[in-house]
């Protein structure tokens, strides 16, 4: 029967979706009891097995099961499978005497057991009454299987029909974390023999699932092949795969994968009858196992294996653990690595643990019948050390053939070999790895021997020279001539200082090419005789034009830099003293309106410009306070003009009785119909204090908030609306009143005082209010402006406080 549950996106009601979510639950009930019923046939033809053997009744036969399997420390259903396991052999013979009447019923019981050595459930396919009988007729053909390759049939054979399981692979985790295929069906020989070995690599999905100890269930071709190694040729003929974990009590060593070229996701049954599946047939996948480990002891020691490789970790130089690979008639047909030194390395440029798993014959594979070869079999067979004399290996590295030159040593640890060896590269490949350092660095080696007049030049030389190879090269004596003539006397005299002298030359000339004009350098020095008369000379050629050219346009921008520094030098001293005119006295306490004011301006410590950060303090005719902090964007001459422009107004407007918020429109339409292009912008606070009332009445422009401390406490007053000046038209300013007590403190200030690169503004605001009150706490009341504006350590930006205080009543 099949089943439809409508999705949610298809407008099931519901009563439907909740109907769905009953089948589902249900569905994997079954499946648990078919698990359940698989282990009760196992159980009940196990009893069976020793009823006919033994002749003893089905409660003495499990109790005998039990018995074994805690003699034994296996569980109940190991140990009933290898009951089953060992009917595959002849029955005994039936005893000669007669049977004892007691013995009678028993074997009348016996005789009714099923002989599960005929041919019967496991000779068909599978019956076709659904998934229930499935596990059971597993349980009952695992008798039969006599290795991994026949479990991997039996599994094909009974779930093929039923779930669309089309081939089955069995893989082994060996000692190095290879895997390696120990059984197989439904694929060809030829993809067997490609997969038969898989390195310990990452996006194996069979050695996740070992390693991970769940199953890994690949149903999205598309987005499986972005992440997994998928086995096929090609990998989109099995769709649908799932690897699941054979179950173990320690580390699990072998996953069995089932591969469908049925599209789409394993249903929540199916998922469940392959593990289950998994699980009846670990306790043979395991005994296997451990039988393929017993028949090669070298393959089973994990120990011997985790030992050299720890031991090779610390070795500097090449060196691997060898283990022989034999045929069925005992020769050896290859060696598998191992363990493997970090600075082992193959042709293929594999290095270290990435050589692990592999054969020899795979990281150098002519070196089959050779002396090297014979030489690893005799030290195995006889115990005696191999050193072998330098031989030449030819390898194929970047389309092209390369020659070393390699001195082994090989000795045998138990069955395996411990091989070292160190590699003598050929003159040719240096010669090669010359020639690429001379192209990259555009230099060439030169010699001369001056007994013989022989002269050598690389071929680096001649392109760097741009001259032909056919003209040979040039005599030391005649190099002069051929530079150009404002450099001759020079080199010329330099020459002369080598051969009489035997003193090391490195001097720059110039030569002229049909490119134009190259800038050279010769190093070279001499060797001399017992009398110290120069016999030889070499060194080499550079070609430096490039790095002429550098550094003559480092010069002329070096140039322009320090022009530059020097205009904007004497723009900042202009900025400076125009600053210092038109701002009051940077430190200094003031009393208005019956109010202590401490003031505080310290300039920026870095950059050769200065900020428009102001301020105004004054007493108005009518005896009331006025009070004005403001910072205009940017730095230089424009920034302080433009901070003039907004003292001065500002402070005109108010004296002749203007609203402040009327001061603050007033002075955004000056910003906005300026000359600049674009705009100046600046923040600002105005504020009127009233000292009858001690009232102050106050607006702002963008400008970051009054921060008041009362009573040892401080918080920052609410703002009312006000965009800074200059950014748009027709901006509307709202304004706020605050009635001042005794013992207040009002601190208006730029953000020069809280803004730190890369912080929030409410991090910076946060720490003033702390600094303030803790200063005030600790009796700084009467420096409190100064003090602030000092604890900033290398300020970026101007800074400007006004500390406002309205002093106790006598």
């Amino acid at each position: 029967m099949t089943h439809h549950v409508v999705p949610p996106d298809e407008g099931a009601s519901p009563e439907v979706l909740a109907l769905a979510k009953v089948v589902a639950r249900l569905r994997s009930e079954i499946a648990d009891l078919e698990g359940i019923a698989a282990a009760t046939a196992v159980l009940e033809r196990a009893k069976g097995v020793l009823m006919a053997q033994t002749g003893i009744s089905a409660d003495a036969a499990y109790e005998k099961l039990l018995e074994r399997a805690t003699r034994r420390d296996r569980t109940l259903m190991e140990e009933c499978w290898l009951a089953l396991g060992q009917i595959r052999s002849e029955r005994p013979p039936a005893p000669l005497t007669d049977p004892s009447p007691s013995s009678a019923p028993a074997q009348d019981r016996a005789r009714q057991q099923p002989d599960v050595g005929s041919a019967g459930p496991c000779d068909g396919p599978p019956d076709d009454d659904g998934l229930r009988p499935l596990l059971a007729r597993i349980a009952e053909c695992l008798a039969e299987a006599g290795d991994e390759g026949d479990v991997a049939e039996l599994l094909r054979a009974v779930l093929a029909e039923a779930v669309g399981v089309d081939a089955v692979m069995i893989y082994t985790v060996t000692a190095a974390g290879s895997l390696e295929l120990t059984g197989h069906a439904g694929i060809d020989e030829e993809l067997a023999d490609q997969w038969s070995h898989v390195p310990p690599l990452s996006g194996v999905a069979a050695l996740e699932a070992i390693a991970a100890r769940h199953a890994v269930w690949l149903e999205d071709p598309v987005a499986d092949a972005r992440r997994y190694l998928l086995i096929g040729n090609p990998p989109e003929r099995w769709p649908s795969r799932a690897w699941i974990p054979v179950p173990s009590d320690g580390l699990a060593r072998a996953a069995v994968g089932f591969l469908r070229t049925r599209p789409g996701a394993f249903d929540p049954a199916t998922r469940t009858l392959l593990r289950q599946a998994v699980r009846l047939c670990g306790v043979l996948l395991r005994a296997f196992g451990k039988a393929a480990d017993a028949e090669d002891g070298a393959a089973t020691a994990p120990d011997t294996v985790e030992q050299a490789q720890r031991i090779l970790d610390v070795m500097s130089g090449p060196a691997v653990l060898l283990t022989p690979l034999r045929s069925t008639a005992g020769e050896i047909e290859d060696y598998r690595i191992d363990a493997a030194a970090p600075d082992s390395v193959d042709v293929a440029g594999r290095r270290g643990k990435e050589l692990i798993g592999r054969k020899v014959l795979e990281t150098y594979p002519t070196v089959a019948g050779t002396a090297l070869w014979e030489g690893y079999r005799d030290t195995l067979a006889t115990g005696a050390l191999y050193e072998g004399e330098p031989f030449r290996y030819q390898e194929v590295g970047a389309g092209f053939p390369q020659e070393s030159v390699y001195s082994v040593r090989a000795a045998r640890l138990g069955g395996r070999l411990v091989v070292s060896w160190i590699r003598h590269d050929t003159s040719e490949r240096e010669l090669r790895r010359l020639a690429d350092m001379q192209r990259l660095g555009n230099l060439g080696w030169a010699g001369w021997q001056l007994t013989t007049d022989r002269v050598a030049w690389s071929d680096q030389v001649y392109a760097i020279f741009d001259r032909e190879a056919a003209l040979g090269p040039i005599g030391l004596e005649e190099l002069p001539r051929h530079v150009l003539p404002e450099d001759q006397a020079r080199l010329a005299a330099a020459v002369r200082r080598l051969l009489r002298l035997g003193t090391a030359v490195d001097q720059p000339f110039r030569i002229t090419t049909a490119d134009g004009v190259r800038h050279l350098r010769i190093v070279v020095e001499a060797q001399t005789d017992a009398n110290g008369t120069p016999v030889e000379v070499h060194g080499f050629f550079q070609d430096v034009t490039a790095l002429r050219d550098a550094e003559l346009a480092l010069r002329e921008s070096e140039r322009a830099v320090l022009l530059q520094r020097g205009m904007l030098q004497a723009e900042r001293a202009l900025a400076a003293r125009l600053q210092a005119t038109l701002l009051p006295i940077p430190e200094q306490s003031l009393d208005l309106a019956g109010l202590c004011v401490g003031v505080a301006c310290i300039p920026a410590d870095s950059g050769v410009n200065v900020g428009g950060d102001w301020y105004s303090a004054i007493e108005l005719p009518d005896r009331s306070a006025l009070f004005v902090v403001g910072d205009v964007a940017g730095h230089g001459l424009a920034a302080v003009g433009t901070m003039a422009q907004l003292r001065f107004t500002a402070k005109g407007m108010t004296i002749t009785g203007s609203a402040l918020i009327d001061v603050l429109r007033r002075l955004n339409n000056l910003l906005l119909h300026t000359d600049a292009e674009p705009s100046a912008t600046a923040t600002m606070f105005i504020g009127r204090y009233q000292p009858e009332e001690r009232r102050l009445t106050w607006a702002r422009a963008g400008h970051l908030p009054p921060l008041l401390i009362r009573d040892g406490r401080g918080r920052f007053l609410p703002q009312p609306d006000g965009c800074l000046l200059g950014a748009a038209r027709d901006s509307v300013y709202g304004q706020a009143v605050i009635d001042l007590l005794p013992g207040d403190r009002l601190l208006l200030y730029t953000d020069g005082l809280v803004e730190e690169p890369g912080e929030d503004i409410d991090l910076g605001l946060d720490r003033l209010a702390q600094d303030a009150v803790r200063l005030l706490r600790d009796g700084l009341d009467e420096d409190l402006a100064r003090t602030l504006a000092g604890r900033r350590l290398a300020n970026r930006d101007d800074i400007c406080v006004l500390d406002i205080h309205v002093p106790d009543e006598a």
